[in-house]
């Protein structure tokens, strides 16, 4: 999506903002103007944005801190051990989130990336 991300966060995004939902829309025309100003130590892969907001238009999330995108991760094997989040905050993208909700299965971005894309 774009040069200025790392690959692993640019690729999610895109896997995971729908091209037909138009709040997904208007925070895909933010994407260009993002860069990740910290991410999490834990190596889940959880990435924390900044934006110069005066640059882009705010999607119509609604004030305060929104869940944008809530997609659920699945194996292979059709275990669901997490999911992706996206977070905004008036309207402009604010951090994406991996949480894991098992201990049996390490869920990370890269993990996200893998299951997000479709069987080929």
């Amino acid at each position: 999506m774009t040069e200025s991300l790392p690959e692993d966060v640019a690729d999610v995004l895109d896997l995971v903002l729908d091209t037909d939902e138009p709040v997904h829309v208007a925070l895909r025309r933010q994407v260009p103007q993002l860069s990740v100003h910290s991410r999490c130590t834990c190596g889940c892969g959880t990435a924390y944005f900044e934006l110069d907001t005066n640059e882009v238009e705010p999607a119509p999330t609604g004030p305060g801190t929104v869940v944008a995108v809530d997609v659920q991760l699945y194996t292979e094997t059709g275990e669901c051990p997490g999911e992706v989040l996206v977070f905004t905050q008036g309207g402009y993208l604010s951090w994406l989130e991996v949480c894991s909700w098992s201990d049996d299965v390490e869920v990370s971005l890269a993990a996200a990336r893998r299951w997000l894309r479709p069987p080929s």
